[in-house]
């Protein structure tokens, strides 16, 4: 593809970098990414992956924008009552025509999580449920597509980026769901999604333009009310039931979430 005058001036800031440059940018533009969940991570990931020129943005939620969200997800102001997705994605064609939104008004599930994710190049998870979290890292580590994790709880949040069978998995760390999800109940500073959704924008942006070093293998937590960031080393779990040496999930069915 050759970069049209308006893209060239609208990307120049990536363009004059050499480590990206036109290629890099075109790549952007080429991209098919599917971010799961348009709440409090959502809104910075798909703010920054559309001003970043993704070329087709998927986004995946069933929810209806309410006046709770707006301490936090920042993308959804004046549209109380409608659907997170159509707010979502009148956001994004407002913000950069480049970008084709494909907005699915639903809830990810077994039934469906093989079909949605093959159809992208990377899958963003901005979910705020376990059952969500586990059944992306699962689909993602059997269909072989790089997932971006965040997860954030009152002042804390996390980050890490999985790529199938070059390192660790979610499982790897935590081999299955607590009973409850306990961010529902706690609550969340409005500012956190914002820096921990940022940062998975970042890994996302840099693994299709093929740029620096991923999070695989390492896990960057975040604490807030220290202002501290802390690397945790991750290690491939041997035992981890969904990418150990004797996996006990083997394909996605409704019993395992």
């Amino acid at each position: 593809m050759k970069l049209t005058p308006d893209q060239k001036e609208r990307y120049a800031k990536h363009i004059i970098m050499k480590a990206m440059g036109e290629d890099g940018q075109k790549l952007l533009l080429e991209s098919r990414v599917l971010c799961v969940g348009s709440g409090g991570l959502g809104s910075p990931v798909i703010q920054y992956l559309a001003a970043a020129g993704i070329g087709t943005l998927g986004i995946i939620d069933d929810d209806i924008v309410e006046m709770s969200n707006l301490q936090r997800q920042v993308i959804h102001a004046g549209n109380l009552g409608r659907s997170k997705v159509e707010s979502a994605k009148e956001y994004v064609e407002s913000l950069n025509p480049d970008v084709t939104v494909v907005a699915y008004d639903m809830r990810l599930g077994p039934d469906n999580v093989e079909g949605l994710i093959s159809d992208y190049d990377v899958v963003v998870d901005c979910s705020d449920n376990f059952a969500t979290r586990y059944l992306l890292n699962d689909a993602c580590v059997l269909y072989n597509k790089p997932l971006f994790h965040g997860s954030i709880f009152m002042f804390e949040g996390q980050v890490m980026t999985i790529l199938p069978h070059e390192g660790p998995c979610y499982r790897c760390i935590f081999s299955s769901s607590p009973s409850t999800d306990a961010a529902r109940v706690a609550g969340v500073m409005g500012i956190l999604p914002g820096v921990v959704g940022t940062m998975q924008a970042t890994e996302v942006v840099k693994y299709i333009s093929r740029l620096g070093k991923s999070l695989v293998g390492r896990m960057i937590y975040y604490d807030a009310l220290g202002m501290r960031f802390d690397e945790i080393t991750v290690n491939k779990n041997p035992k981890c039931p969904v990418c150990g040496d004797d996996p006990k999930i083997t394909s996605i069915v409704a019993e395992n979430y």
